[in-house]
């Protein structure tokens, strides 16, 4: 009987520790498997628009798989020229031949915007909330759409107005670090002299341009297209018929602007008008920061300023203009969407610094890296002594986008029928009133039929 009772046993404890064993075993491996994935290394896509020589990819890239050695980047550049629309042919043809998409950039709202309602792009809003910060908090340019996320910023290219400092002194002027549109128009009117103009507006120019047709609208913080977000008109808004007067009264009562009929006709640019100091003042996308220390083509032959985007009323909230940025985005159909996200992350933040080449959207940019990143941009041009970098700071500092309003199918046909309008209202044809109410009723039908 004892005898049998211990073969139980000494059975049980073997069992036992068989059993023991294998579950040690087991969690071995379990651990073994998971530190083989953390240390595998992962591919994702980049798909671009830009190139090398817009935007130093190799040595930004170098820098995001130093920090993060588990993931390797694979940069396509879809256009060596930088152009924007074969970029997009060339993306939309990925994606409908299933090749890996991971990240991808969109150089304006509208691309961006089209992406995600085709369902190429994911909502990153749910590894925002695990990172545990707020967009509005860390970037300068809203990219929300419908109320989520499908995009992080990166480059920051507020407009601005470019001023000539000689004729501003001229003229007994201060450079503004904050003024209105009425303070704009007294500008333009005080230098104009014989010989010059006191500003340029570079458009509208055959549906495109459009920019010079909103002027008082994209100085708010919303509503700032000529449709709401709705889909409805927004022409009934009186910021565009306070656009439409500000031009006819410059150009025709004040003769302070170059006249629309000169810029069609002799086909002027604004690079000519300000560099040839033909006008004293543009208004124009901080694209031109590369070029503001003059170039080989256009050299600099006089002292520069820039003042923000002016405001409607004086007690309005400043810094408000239209902004452009490169939308950063995981792709819908990524198997690596942590890895991408990490990168668009990194991309808008620390490597807009490492990149060198823009101003971040990235809020929390220090003072000194920003000095030093414009430091590098007008070390590139000609004359860097020339421009008023204390007001280039401050304007860059301050600029705020607009809330993006997500732009409509058939927005080119919208911006044709502004433009026509408008010229029947700067050749005499029709007042203010007659304008808007033709835009309306022909934006309205155009609204209508695509219902």
């Amino acid at each position: 009987m004892k005898r049998k009772l211990w073969t139980v046993l000494l059975c049980t404890v073997i069992f036992t520790l068989m059993l023991s064993a294998c579950s040690g075993s087991g969690s071995k491996e379990q651990v073994t498997s998971d530190e083989t994935k953390k240390d595998e290394k992962v591919t994702i896509k980049f798909h671009t628009h830009g190139n090398e020589a817009s935007y130093n990819w190799k040595s930004t890239i170098a820098g995001f798989e130093e920090a993060n050695p588990n993931i390797k980047v694979d940069l396509v550049i879809l256009s060596e020229k930088g152009d924007t629309q074969e970029a997009l042919k060339k993306l939309d043809l990925a994606a409908a031949s299933g090749e890996q998409l991971d990240v991808l950039m969109f150089s304006d709202p509208a691309s961006y915007a089209q992406r995600v309602s085709m369902g190429m792009v994911a909502p990153i809003d749910e590894l925002i909330e695990e990172e545990g910060y707020k967009v509005s908090e860390e970037y300068k340019v809203d990219t929300q759409i419908d109320g989520k996320y499908y995009a992080l910023p990166g480059k920051f290219n507020p407009w601005y107005v470019l001023i000539n400092k000689d004729h501003l002194t001229a003229a007994g002027l201060d450079v503004p670090s904050d003024w209105t549109w009425d303070e704009y128009t007294e500008y333009a009117k005080a230098m104009t002299k014989d010989g010059h103009y006191g500003t340029y507006f570079h458009g509208p120019q055959g549906g495109g341009w459009m920019e010079f047709m909103k002027l008082a609208l994209a100085s708010e913080a919303d509503n700032t297209e000529f449709t709401t977000a709705d889909g409805k008109s927004n022409l009934e808004n009186p910021l565009f018929k306070k656009t439409l007067e500000l031009r006819v009264k410059m150009e025709k009562e004040d003769k302070s602007a170059v006249p629309y009929t000169d810029i069609l006709s002799q086909k002027l640019h604004y690079r000519n008008q300000f560099f040839g100091q033909d006008a004293s003042s543009i208004l124009i996308g901080s694209w031109m920061n590369t070029e503001l220390g003059g170039t080989d083509q256009f050299p600099l032959e006089f002292d520069v300023a820039v003042a923000p985007y002016p405001k409607n009323e004086k007690g309005d909230q400043g810094g408000y203009t239209p902004v452009t940025t490169d939308f950063m985005s995981v792709a819908g159909t990524s198997k690596h969407k942590e890895e991408a996200y990490k990168f668009i992350r990194w991309y808008t933040t620390e490597g807009q610094i490492v990149q060198g080449k823009n101003i971040p959207s990235w809020s929390k940019v220090s003072e000194s890296d920003l000095t030093g990143i414009i430091d590098k941009i007008l070390s590139g041009t000609k004359n860097p002594e020339k421009v008023d970098k204390e007001s280039l700071v401050n304007v860059l500092t301050n600029a705020k986008s607009s809330k993006i309003i997500s732009p409509v199918s058939y927005q080119s046909e919208i911006y044709k029928v502004i433009n026509e309008e408008y010229e029947k209202l700067i050749y005499g044809e029709q007042d203010v009133d007659q304008t808007i109410k033709a835009s309306q009723e022909r934006v309205q039908e155009i609204i209508d039929s695509n219902k």
